[in-house]
């Protein structure tokens, strides 16, 4: 029996070190500021990947821009060597690459205010956690001294067990209510970001079919005033 006893002894001690590091409130707050700094991450990597795509979509819109001139110039030749349909195709091709560089540069439009979104985003949450770490390095000091208080105090008065406990109780009380607010924090943080937008949506089909009767309404316009540019007899 006294085996017994003393095995069971060592377990409860053992135990109790263990529950009390699950509610050491210095570890709770370490991680609370760490599912904080997650979150920061997480919304610092939204911007990047923002930044990114708006910038890839910048530079295919410049690609289209710049050709545009280069089949103005095709449809110039091709009407002076009399290959009207030849000019046609590159007029239609200008259209065509009118229309991309519209619907190229409504995405960059949307990116732009995603991009700055998250920004503001991540700036209210970089604030927020910088003041928790300070308030988080505060209370943990605070703790610290309050914790070799009651050390001093129960060796001076000779406090009871269950007077600790009670003590004990309190002191969770308290670092359960500030585990709890800091979760609720970070959670409000999350929401406050949201999802990205979905930029890939364009125009709706009868939107596209106007568009392209008015395009080659152009190609029609652009022929005519290509025609007149030639000298007479061609």
């Amino acid at each position: 029996m006294g085996l017994v006893s003393r095995f069971t002894t060592v377990v409860k001690s053992k135990m109790n070190r263990l529950l009390d590091r699950a509610e050491n409130p210095q570890e709770t707050l370490d991680y609370a500021y760490e599912r904080q700094l997650d979150s920061l991450r997480q919304v610092k990597q939204g911007l990047v990947e923002v930044t990114t795509a708006k910038r890839r979509l910048e530079y295919q819109a410049q690609k289209v821009r710049d050709d545009i001139p280069k089949v103005e110039e095709q449809a110039r030749q091709a009407m002076t060597l009399g290959r009207e349909d030849l000019a046609r195709v590159s007029l239609q091709r200008k259209q065509a690459a009118i229309l991309e560089l519209a619907g190229l540069e409504k995405q960059i439009s949307g990116m732009e205010s995603e991009q700055d979104r998250l920004s503001q985003a991540e700036k209210r949450l970089s604030a927020k956690v910088s003041a928790f770490r300070t308030q988080k390095e505060l209370i943990k000091a605070q703790f610290t001294a309050a914790e070799a208080s009651v050390r001093i105090g129960e060796a001076l008065t000779g406090l009871s067990e269950e007077m600790a406990d009670v003590g004990s109780a309190i002191e969770r009380a308290q670092n359960k209510t500030e585990e709890m607010r800091a979760r609720s924090a970070a959670i409000d943080e999350l929401a406050e970001v949201g999802l990205l937008d979905d930029f890939t949506q364009l125009d709706d089909p009868v939107g596209r079919e106007l568009a392209q009767l008015s395009s080659e309404q152009n190609v029609e316009q652009e022929l005519q005033m290509l025609r007149r540019e030639l000298p007479p007899g061609k």
